[in-house]
């Protein structure tokens, strides 16, 4: 007699749920926020989450489960999180959920749940999909204050690709405690090519996130669960049968005891698991294909429809495969295959007429009735199923339908494929553009828009190109022109040259005062602006905020007047940078547009650094940052403020803070522009503390060391500066020279002080280092850099201290980075002024400043600097007296490392400072003292008395 198909027992799983329930508790102290379970098909994943899920219940846990469906890869976004989202309305109501989010936030979850009223109408695609990010990290801390909350996310191999980056969203950014994401994924599904493998090589570098793999069970553990299922001990022979042919897998050794005690062991696992199903009676078999082709859950009213069975028939039909367990009995009369492997083999097994046709049922039944799917998947479904029946014309028509509703779910990458699709029918559908309204171009266009707020600028540029090789400029320019600024746009994004071509091209295309032509001066001032073509470019900002206040567009006149601002920035005009921003803020409040307040906040963090006014920038920063988070601007203006927030940390020494910062936004995965601004702040710091390899690496992912052409001055400036430390830090002038003319030989320069004032001081210091072994070309780059100090402005205490730096006024420079609280700037100035001092005669002047510098540089752990420092103040006399010996003088020890390297009285004289007859007498006194007659004794018993390093 059989017993239960299903083991009452759990069985072989303690370890791995002890790991499971430590990573709670870790999860409750902050330090777990995510478990990625692996596994094979049928090893016992579900099981083992669902042990879980009841043990974190029981200790007062809130668990909410979210699973992903094989239609997902064909559009189904957010299915796990709508999912989970829809039982926690069911447990709450929607009001109540609503009030954990900030005001107004749901009408971004609108878009996922119709429980929550009309969705936003915020069309800005790169800032929606961000906020409804930020909407569910929100819900989820909420969720958490009040008790531990656990999200189950099951078979992420199938999830979306807006879910993915959802999953990895979320598990960069749960920074409190109280909040766990189970995650499980089919191990032995994941190809090459399979899109979760970079997620989850990337939730391997992210800390809080741990890995578990389930394993195969053992043949004890096969035994244990036979005796579970069968109601007693197995035969010993039974026992190796079936472990031998299921291999550990749980589901398997079910299967294979479903079919009997005395198993036929078939051919394929397919056939095995099939065997549970071909035993039911042929009707029971008939509804089973019927709904694996509806997928793995599907609700009794659809599945009714379909097969048009009655009530009492389908439920006969039924009950013999739910009391079998391979249907089970879901929440709102569904029903759900019992693992997802035995659809599939049902699936597989239907005939090609016999697929169409099912597909075809369900389409057209959905099409009669949407409300026999869940709120929001018909569009989705039926494009699934009008594929699948081979339907052509309703294929391509739902396609389109399905992509406008990811669109208004901000499932960008979801709207990809499926415009993709109608692209495809397009040619098999005689009347296509009648059909949805649009022609093959606008289908184009429109994927270009969801390609380019999905971040896939290939294929964005693909698709671009393609609807312009369709349209007639004479025809259509505006059109034309659109597409232009998109495609300039991508070149942006590759770090391709020619944008400013471009954009002129498309100007030329608009009508003269057309709205379409203020939006194409928006976009043409702001890189002639980043360019450093400022005179142009103000012209170009005049017209165009004519246009946008004659058209009313104030968030056109804001971005505008912004690009006015970065004008003033770039020319050093700092309050008047922060004027006309604020102006720009204005308007962004009035018109509730979060991109324009949090870009004015950003660029207005960026002139407080120009400024000096570093504690205003950060608190700023602060604000700016929530602000961001708020509006779900995180990844855009967010990261830009974090930036700027980094860099005065940068500036006032605050290193390390600078690069929690850093990382921190890193993780958030920026956009290649501001990754590269994050990275160069990053090798400010690591140039300044000697760490070579780190540069090295990062100057070679920014393109810095690949020669990589840059279009915009600050790019320029920037990458030309730190590739003059690096080569400096190599002991390489004569490289750096040679990168300071080519940068001298550049047009334009900024006025602004991080840009070219800041490069200024550095220029001085590599004319120095290099004037010994290149003295022509070291007074030529000197002519050069009077020549560009001459066109700059000097507006502002940063400009003063880095202008002061820069004509070797080291002692003022020096008072003007203490005032403004840059110890870096000060301890290198004092350290500048020392050695001039020096060179003067003037050793206990310069010992003095460089007993100020000495604890600047070693607070900052600046170990070149340091290392500088130290060696100029025992050149001087300044240095304290070593513990290595007591024997000789710092003095002598100093003479005695020169000997050591072969020095003549006269060139230590010459590096320490002193006279020749002076040294005479050191090496003298050190002879004596060592007991020996000559400098090659001395030198030997230097090293074997370890008296210098």
């Amino acid at each position: 007699m059989r017993g239960r198909s299903v083991s009452p027992v759990f069985v072989g799983r303690e370890g791995e749920l002890g790991a499971l329930a430590e990573s709670f508790d870790d999860a409750r102290k902050g330090k777990v926020t995510a478990v990625l379970l692996g596994g094979e098909a049928g090893v016992g994943k579900t099981r083992l989450v669902q042990r879980f899920a009841e043990r974190c219940a029981a200790d007062g846990a809130h668990v909410l489960f979210g699973g992903c469906v094989e239609l997902s890869t064909e559009g189904l976004a957010y299915a796990p999180f709508t999912a989970a989202l829809r039982q926690l309305v069911r447990e709450q109501g929607p009001a109540a959920v609503a009030a954990l989010l900030p005001e107004g936030a749901q009408r971004d979850l609108a878009r996922l749940l119709p429980e929550f009223g009309e969705p936003s109408g915020d069309g800005e695609t790169d800032t929606g999909r961000a906020r409804l990010f930020e909407q569910f990290l929100t819900l989820l801390e909420r969720l958490a204050d009040s008790r531990p909350t656990v999200l189950v996310i099951e078979d992420i191999h199938w999830a979306d690709r807006s879910s993915r980056d959802l999953i990895a969203f979320l598990s960069r950014n749960l920074h409190i405690p109280q909040v766990l994401i189970v995650m499980t994924y089919r191990s032995d599904d994941l190809h090459r090519q399979h899109p979760l493998r970079p997620v989850l090589a990337e939730l391997g570098r992210v800390n809080g996130v741990l890995r578990l793999d389930l394993p195969r069970l053992s043949r004890d553990e096969v035994a244990q669960q036979m005796t579970g299922i069968l109601g007693k001990v197995p035969e010993y022979g039974s026992v190796e049968k079936v472990y031998e042919r299921s291999e550990g897998i749980p589901l398997f050794v079910e299967a294979m005891l479903e079919s009997g005690e005395v198993c036929t062991f078939p051919e394929s696992m397919q056939d095995l698991i099939l065997n549970s199903v071909e035993r039911l009676p042929e009707e029971t078999q008939r509804v089973l294909r019927i709904a694996a082709a509806g997928g793995i859950r599907v609700g009794h009213a659809l599945l009714a429809a379909v097969s048009g069975l009655s009530e009492v028939e389908l439920e006969s039909a039924l009950r013999p495969a739910i009391a079998g367990n391979v249907l089970q009995v879901a929440d709102n009369r569904a029903y759900v295959f019992r693992h997802s492997l035995i659809r599939e083999a049902v699936h597989d097994e239907l005939l090609p007429g016999e697929h169409q046709r099912l597909h075809a049922g369900y389409a057209e039944e959905i099409s009669k009735d949407r409300t026999l799917v869940p709120p929001g998947r018909a569009p989705v479904e039926l494009a699934h199923h009008w594929y699948g029946a081979r339907n052509d014309l309703w294929a391509l028509i739902s396609a389109w339908e399905a992509a406008r509703k990811s669109f208004k779910a901000f499932a960008y990458t979801e709207a990809v494929p499926l415009l993709e699709r109608v692209l495809m029918l397009w040619d098999r559908v005689p009347d296509a553009a009648e059909r949805i309204g649009a022609d093959h171009t606008a289908v184009l266009e429109r994927a270009a828009e969801a390609a380019n707020a999905g971040g896939d600028v290939d294929k964005g540029m693909k698709f671009v190109k393609a609807a312009l090789s369709q349209l007639d400029e004479t025809r259509e320019p505006g059109r034309v022109a659109q597409l232009i600024v998109r495609r300039a746009g991508f070149k942006m994004s590759k770090g391709q040259m020619g944008i400013i071509e471009d954009l002129r091209h498309a100007l030329r295309l608009v009508p003269e005062d057309s709205h379409d032509r203020a939006e194409v001066l928006t976009t043409l001032s702001r890189h002639l602006m980043l360019r450093g073509e400022i005179a142009e470019a103000s012209e170009v900002i005049a017209a165009g905020l004519r246009l946008a206040r004659e058209h009313r567009d104030r968030c056109l006149e804001a971005d505008l007047l912004m690009n006015l601002a970065l004008g003033h920035s770039l020319n050093g005009e700092l309050e008047s940078t922060i004027a006309v921003n604020e102006q720009a803020l204005e308007i962004g409040h009035e018109e509730q547009s979060a991109r324009i307040i949090t870009r004015a906040i950003g660029n207005n963090i960026d002139a407080l650094i120009d400024m000096g006014r570093e504690q205003e920038a950060i608190r700023l920063s602060e604000q700016g940052w929530e602000i961001a988070k708020k509006y779900g601007r995180l990844r855009g203006s967010g990261l830009f403020i974090m930036n700027n927030w980094a860099e005065a940390l940068e500036s006032i020494g605050r290193w390390d803070e600078a690069i929690e910062l850093v990382e921190a936004a890193l993780s958030h995965g920026p956009h290649l522009r501001t990754r590269y601004a994050l990275l160069r702040v990053r090798a400010d710091i690591a140039l300044a503390r000697g760490e070579l390899q780190l540069v090295e690496s990062i100057l070679s992912e920014v393109g810095v060391l690949k020669d990589r052409a840059e279009d915009f001055v600050q790019d320029i400036t920037s990458n030309a500066r730190l590739r003059i430390g690096w080569h400096l830090l190599r002991g390489e002038p004569g490289a750096a020279l040679t990168v300071a003319e080519r940068v001298l030989a550049l047009p334009k320069q900024s006025s602004k002080a991080m840009l070219g004032w800041r490069l200024l001081a550095l220029l001085r210091i590599v004319c120095d280092a290099a004037e010994s072994t290149e003295p022509e070309r070291a007074a030529a780059a000197r002519a050069h850099a009077a020549e560009m100090a001459a066109e700059l402005s000097v507006i502002g205490p940063v400009v003063d201290g880095y202008r002061l730096s820069y004509i070797g006024d080291f002692d003022a420079a020096a008072a003007a980075w203490e005032r403004l609280k840059r110890p870096h700037n000060q301890a290198k100035a004092l350290f500048r002024a020392a050695t001039a001092a020096a060179r003067a005669g003037d050793r206990e002047g310069a010992a003095a400043r460089l007993k100020v510098a000495l604890p600047l540089a070693e607070a900052l752990r600046a170990t070149p600097l340091v290392e500088e420092i130290e060696t100029l103040s025992r050149r001087v006399g300044g240095a304290p007296a070593q513990e290595s010996s007591e024997l000789l003088t710092p003095r002598e020890l100093e003479v005695l490392r020169l000997v050591t390297l072969g020095r003549t009285n006269r060139d230590i004289a010459a590096e320490l400072f002193i006279s020749a007859k002076t040294v005479s007498v050191h090496v003298s006194n050190i002879l004596a003292k060592l007991g020996v007659t000559t400098r090659g004794e001395a030198a030997a018993a230097a090293h074997r008395l370890s008296l210098i390093s």
